[in-house]
């Protein structure tokens, strides 16, 4: 079963979980044993293909440490904080947790844009 490391200690995910904020950025830090690397993205995979069927999905990328890191990090986009707990907490998306590796860890957190002058915009 994959563990859930929070990211923030003082801001949990599900405490953002009752923000209302649009639109929203999941970044997920998923960390594996190296022989399992093949089982992570095949759960990562069939979990994506759900969330991409899910109302409020806009996209998503899976990244990997260079180096053969054991690193991964997702970066999907929603348009709300709303739409990705619905499908977060859906049952059929529970679920599929069962499939990640004994190793997975991961770190599910969300992210809004910031605005900073001349640099980024929001």
């Amino acid at each position: 079963m994959l563990k859930f490391v929070e990211m923030d200690k003082l801001v949990t995910l599900q405490m953002q979980l009752d923000e209302n904020i649009s639109p929203v950025i999941l970044i997920n830090k998923f960390n594996v044993a190296p022989e399992d690397v093949d089982a992570l993205i095949k759960a990562w995979v069939d979990d994506s293909a759900y969330m991409k069927e899910q109302p409020g999905y806009i996209s998503t990328q899976l990244h990997r440490g260079i180096g053969e890191s054991c690193v991964f990090i997702n970066y999907a986009v929603w348009e709300s904080v709303e739409d990705f707990k619905r499908a977060f907490n859906n049952p059929e998306f529970k679920a599929k947790l069962s499939h990640y590796p004994s190793s997975a860890e991961t770190s599910p957190h969300l992210f809004q844009k910031v605005a900073v002058p001349r640099i980024c915009v929001d």
